[in-house]
């Protein structure tokens, strides 16, 4: 089992390194960013590139130097004509600079000649907070519904759940938010119609957390009470249970010894791929509520018009990382809850 995880560990390490190699190369493609602000500003983002070697630094015009990025006069009278530097060897350059100084590149936009790091480690507690509260909420509710589904299957209260779960699966996200942003913000007026700054007091901080956490959960107790409900109807329609049944064992006995531990095999895997999906879902719910997170920063950096590469490089890094993570959590989870898959296991 553990050569098994290693495996897999070390797998998830190459594979994030070639996407992320990639990734670096084609945004090397793109269009150079010219950063905004100040020409003392400018200066100093372009002093800092010729650190990090994304560009050179001369003090007269080099046509054989490549492509002229830019050129100022500084306070000493002294000209810098910066060039840029070829393609592969800037990756080489971030490489050194990712092992050696853990430096990603700065913000040329959103967070002026601020590293891209320091952005991210600035945003990610939030979203990270928000996608743990919903999924703390959403898995017991989700699969005590679709427990309670599959017991009473064919009957009103079956009927009812299944009726709302194709509902919450139904209404898109962004749609939800909306909703719940009318009903309680400008209608009622009971919550905050924005993510509150840190002065805000107390309760309005806590009650900002209401509308994000509802539209982040109830779809996915939605898909927790659909997933539970069609793993318990199979297993309790199986031959080993009715054995089980026929040996003297009560229904509920035979439901809790067996028909819900072996439904969870595949269920509380799933709850990884959950989150995942839920921290991609953030990326609208924050930016129509105006929460400071990561899934907020992705689409401000990506702005057509003033992009700031550095920064959502970062940003996919993140994402790549989390779900490379999720897929060998997944993959390890299985044997763990269930002996009989364990790979690498003794025959």
């Amino acid at each position: 089992m553990w050569k098994y995880v290693l495996k897999r560990i070390g797998l998830a390490i190459v594979t994030a390194f070639i996407i992320l190699s990639i990734t670096f190369l084609l945004m090397k493609t793109l269009p150079f960013q010219m950063p905004i602000g100040t020409n003392p500003e400018k200066f100093s983002y372009f002093s800092r590139q010729l650190y990090l070697g994304y560009v050179y630094d001369f003090d007269r015009e080099v046509e054989s130097a490549g492509r002229l990025l830019w050129s100022y006069k500084d306070g000493a009278n002294k000209m810098h004509f910066y060039y840029e530097v070829p393609a592969f060897t800037q990756y080489f350059n971030w490489l050194k600079n990712i092992i050696t100084k853990w430096d990603w590149g700065t913000s040329t936009v959103i967070s002026k000649n601020l590293s891209a790091i320091v952005i991210i480690g600035q945003r990610l507690p939030v979203s990270m907070l928000l996608n743990i509260i919903s999924t703390i909420i959403s898995v017991p509710l989700g699969i005590v519904l679709g427990i309670v589904a599959a017991l009473k299957k064919n009957k009103k209260t079956d009927h009812v759940i299944s009726t709302l779960v194709m509902i919450l699966i139904s209404i898109p996200s962004f749609i939800l938010i909306t909703f719940l942003l009318y009903l309680f913000c400008y209608e009622t007026g009971w919550l905050p119609s924005k993510w509150p700054s840190v002065e805000a007091p107390l309760k309005t901080r806590i009650l900002a957390f209401i509308i994000p956490v509802a539209s982040l959960s109830l779809g996915s107790i939605a898909g927790y009470c659909r997933f539970t409900r069609a793993e318990l109807c199979e297993v309790m329609e199986s031959d080993y249970l009715l054995l089980a049944r026929t040996k003297g064992l009560t229904k509920r006995q035979a439901i809790i010894r067996h028909a819900l531990r072996n439904a969870m095999v595949p269920i509380v895997p799933s709850i990884l791929a959950e989150f995942l999906s839920i921290m991609g879902g953030s990326m609208i719910l924050e930016s129509l509520y105006g929460i400071p997170g990561i899934g907020s920063l992705f689409i401000e950096a990506l702005n057509i018009n003033n992009p700031d590469y550095n920064v959502l490089f970062v940003d996919m890094a993140i994402f790549t990382t989390f779900g490379l993570l999720a897929g060998v959590l997944l993959d390890i989870s299985y044997g763990f809850i269930d002996p009989r898959i364990r790979m690498g296991a003794k025959k």
